[in-house]
């Protein structure tokens, strides 16, 4: 049995916390590049521009790419032969959370009930924490800051199977197009499909955070996301919503086992700030 103490929880989610918000992944930033090239809008390679000048200054300044700096996802992969010690995993992930968003300068954007009184809690917290315990002695942590221009504009639809691949294909255009510039695209379109209702917007979600230019390993749904893909592109949403041939940067889609009478399908989109930070202890 490893031993991973609170003190260094906290101090790892603070650090993760401002790395988020002030270093786009470099993985990321090379697939912004790789999309300037292919957009044909004068205004649109000027878009492109701003943003990739934006990245480097945030990463040099370490600031904020973006005023919005998030509600705080965290993924959490707990190993089974850990044990935590000196207090709770969860407390030491708000703590962490609060420090990171103090002492980083960053935006506190989380208010207390979602209805009626809408205050800010002032330090960003609750951050929201999905955990999995898997084999093995570490504890893996991913932050995920999630502004709401993007989340904003996700959606969640419970097709039926006879809907098929063309409700599924027709949603998730459907889903992009409503979306418009609000988002600030160039995106990054997550999809989930399959589980159940929250299945399938917890695998959108979290198929945000895949490595750049990887597709899913099924080759019927690498086929989709290409697809998709070339679908959101020929829209003419554009960066920013203002026209152009690139409104996507990636389609991501996850898949699940589901029951025999359902088809949950969930798309949650990404701003190009694509941003997420992880460690191992």
């Amino acid at each position: 049995m490893r031993e991973i103490p609170v003190a260094k929880i906290v101090e790892t989610v603070k650090g993760l916390c401002i790395e988020a918000a002030c270093n786009l992944p470099e993985d990321v930033e090379e697939l912004i590049k790789n999309n300037q090239v292919k957009e044909e809008s004068e205004f649109g390679k000027y878009i492109f521009e701003q943003i990739i000048e934006n990245v480097k200054l945030a990463r040099e300044e370490k600031q904020a790419m973006c005023q919005d700096t998030g509600i705080t996802v965290v993924y959490l992969e707990l190993g089974q032969d850990v044990h935590i010690t000196g207090g709770s995993l969860t407390d030491a992930i708000h703590e962490g959370v609060r420090q990171g968003y103090q002492e980083g300068f960053l935006r506190k954007s989380v208010v207390d009930d979602p209805v009626f009184l809408r205050k800010n809690t002032g330090d960003n917290t609750p951050a929201v924490i999905h955990t999995e315990v898997v084999s093995g002695d570490h504890l893996k942590i991913m932050i995920v800051p999630k502004g709401a221009g993007s989340e904003n504009m996700g959606a969640l639809k419970m097709l039926k199977p006879s809907d098929g691949i063309e409700g599924i294909k027709d949603f998730i255009l459907k889903t992009v197009r409503e979306a418009g510039g609000n988002p600030c695209p160039p995106i990054i379109v997550g999809v989930g499909i399959g589980g159940t209702m929250e299945k399938a917007t917890m695998l959108a979600k979290r198929s945000l955070t895949r490595k750049a230019r990887e597709h899913n390993p099924d080759q019927n749904y690498k086929a989709l996301e290409e697809e998709l893909l070339e679908k959101i592109n020929l829209s003419g949403i554009g960066p920013q919503g203002l026209g152009g041939r690139v409104t996507a940067l990636a389609v991501n889609i996850e898949a699940f086992p589901t029951h025999i009478a359902t088809l949950p399908v969930a798309v949650n989109l990404n701003c190009h700030a694509s941003r997420h930070s992880e460690a191992i202890l």
